[in-house]
């Protein structure tokens, strides 16, 4: 009996080959593309919600997790089924070959072939067999059981070249040839092609198995493993939006709490279940509360305490300070009857006495700010009269140039708007340069921004406050005592002095500041320019401070129309009439 044996020298055109080479060299660009698109998506998923990104990575996570085991089970099951259909159609056809070719003689002829060939076929592995030998007469004889499948050319080159070959026999290898295979496509079809040669002369044998009852196998597993991978995909979806609500309703709990101390609930507390890290979490964050509330109960009693000394202090001050004021007075009457001597300390306790008597109102008005008590008493202000009246009562018509038509009519509250116009004109008088010029006008936009203390600024060109001409944007009402409508009453007190240092302007507001010592000393107590800021901020509105190309400083009020919304008719106090605050400045 000829051997034969099967060699491990075999090539797989399906599996292998130079398509392999082409898509390792491929992998790497392919890899860095892939690598770049994860980056650019995870930087995507910081914008998101958190809740998508819990889904998002849970659905990565899984759908990796499911690729690789399902790209593994195919790869595993895919060789399982290949070696064992390739390893039983090899080794029968090895044996049918050895059994039919063992009866031939060593120079067959053709009819013989075609015998053995359709004898070897006949088995139970149904695969089309060509046998190629030479006759008596050395003429070439191929056999073959299927002319349209399995032929000559059809066998691939590499296929006979390693069945031809003959390799040296020694210890290690006991057979000159081998039987060899290979898979190949033949349409769209796969094939396993097999050769052998028998040893010891004989024919040489070729057979064709066809792989389409193994691919639609593979392809059932494929598919089903493609359905598993996108069945936990869809769960990995459900469990993350199930994590994700277990784990974001603490959070959005927290985040809710935030925000409700954020807006001054300092009670809000968190109800603590478990012992997890959000748990902890939630305790921090009571704790935290907790101790800020304290700490603001705290503090608001230091204020409280504060504003009420101040309050007391201010009232306890009013009753010697009148009783001196009218000693004052009566000196001050006297003063020309005095001895030349002691007339300028007579002076000096005057001036000084006023001086006391406006800061305790000044202080008294600060802490009614602070105390959240001062309130607005609204009425129809005809502007420019106000304006004249608040320049004629304190004989101020000769130094101040006024810009403002009549009827430009506002629903403020007349007492407040005096004492803004009092320390803004009395300020540019006593610090700037004559003449001081005010114009009014108004302004149909509506969002200047108002009730937020407004920084200073320094102009840095355009034409020194531009004069209002008789409310060219909105006219006022013929008939005085009708106020007007939206927008922004615009107010500018302009001076023509040496302008506000740069680093002064920041501060012009601040209470109780003074400027440099280098500058003359100011008689005002530093209150004068904040009162007028809280009573604009008390309107909704704003004071912005700023200097000019051209020299001097410019003060800008802006006021709403009508300050009727923002009051409310429960807490308005128009039953007292408080007395007018008189020209308090700040000294700048």
């Amino acid at each position: 009996m000829r051997e034969r044996s099967a060699g491990g020298d075999a090539t797989d055109d399906g599996v292998g080959g130079e398509a392999g080479k082409a898509a390792g060299a491929a992998a790497g660009p392919r890899m860095r593309r892939v690598l770049r698109g994860l980056r650019r998506a995870s930087g995507l998923l910081r914008w998101t919600s958190l809740r998508l990104r819990l889904v998002v990575v849970f659905a990565l996570v899984a759908l990796t997790a499911a690729v690789s085991a399902s790209g593994i089970a195919y790869w595993l099951n895919r060789n399982t089924v290949l070696e064992r259909t390739q390893n039983a159609v090899l080794n029968d056809f090895r044996k049918s070959l050895e059994d039919s070719t063992r009866s031939l003689p060593l120079h067959p002829r053709c009819a013989e072939l075609q015998d053995a060939a359709r004898q070897m076929a006949a088995g139970p592995q149904n695969y089309a067999v060509l046998l190629i030998g030479v006759d008596r007469e050395g003429k070439d004889c191929a056999a073959t059981t299927n002319k349209n499948l399995l032929t000559l050319d059809s066998v691939p080159r590499s296929l006979r070249t390693a069945v031809n070959e003959v390799r040296e026999v020694d210890e290690s290898n006991r057979y000159a040839h081998h039987l060899y295979w290979q898979r190949k496509e033949v349409g769209d079809a796969p094939y396993l092609v097999a050769g052998a040669k028998v040893i010891g002369g004989g024919p040489t044998g070729y057979m064709m198995k066809s792989l389409a009852t193994e691919r639609q196998d593979l392809n059932s597993l494929a598919w089903s493993l493609g359905i598993a991978t996108a069945l936990a995909l869809v769960g990995s979806a459900l469990l993350a939006q199930a994590a994700a609500t277990t784990v974001l309703r603490p959070v959005q709990r927290l985040g809710h709490a935030a925000r409700q101390l954020g807006e001054g609930r300092l009670d809000t507390r968190l109800r603590v279940t478990g012992t997890d890290e959000l748990a902890d979490l939630s305790r921090t964050f009571n704790r935290t509360a907790e101790r800020l509330e304290h700490r603001v109960e705290e503090l608001s009693g230091r204020e409280a305490a504060s504003r009420r000394f101040v309050a007391d202090m201010s009232h306890e001050l009013r009753t010697p300070l009148t009783a001196i004021t009218a000693v004052s007075e009566v000196l001050e009457e006297e003063a020309d009857s005095l001895d030349p001597m002691i007339a300028p300390a007579v002076q000096l306790v005057v001036s000084e006495t006023r001086r006391l008597n406006d800061l305790v109102e000044n202080l008294m008005e600060v802490t009614r700010f602070d105390a959240g008590t001062a309130r607005l008493v609204l009425d129809d202000v005809d502007v420019a009269d106000q304006v004249t009246a608040c320049v004629d009562a304190r004989a101020w018509l000769d130094a101040v140039e006024l810009d403002a038509d009549r009827g430009i009519v506002a629903h403020l509250d007349p007492r407040r708007l005096d004492v803004i116009l009092a320390n803004l004109i009395g300020n540019a008088l006593k610090h700037g340069g004559s003449p001081v010029r005010v114009s009014v006008h108004t302004e149909e936009a509506p969002g200047d921004g108002a009730g937020g203390r407004t920084g200073s600024t320094a102009v840095t060109g355009g034409p020194a406050a531009p004069p209002a001409s008789g409310g060219t944007e909105q006219e006022g009402p013929e008939v005085s005592g009708q106020a007007a409508g939206g927008g922004k009453l615009v107010i500018r007190v302009r001076d023509h002095g040496p302008g506000i240092p740069e680093e002064v302007l920041p501060h012009v507001f601040d209470r109780f500041y003074k400027a440099s010592a280098s500058r003359p000393r100011s008689e005002g107590s530093g209150l004068g320019l904040s009162i007028a800021l809280e009573n604009a901020h008390i309107h909704g509105g704003e004071i912005t401070a700023a200097n000019l190309p051209e020299g001097g400083a410019v003060f800008t009020l802006r006021l709403p129309m009508d300050a009727a919304p923002l009051t409310d008719g429960d807490r308005r106090d128009r039953g007292t009439a408080r007395a007018a605050d008189e020209g308090t400045e700040d000294g700048r």
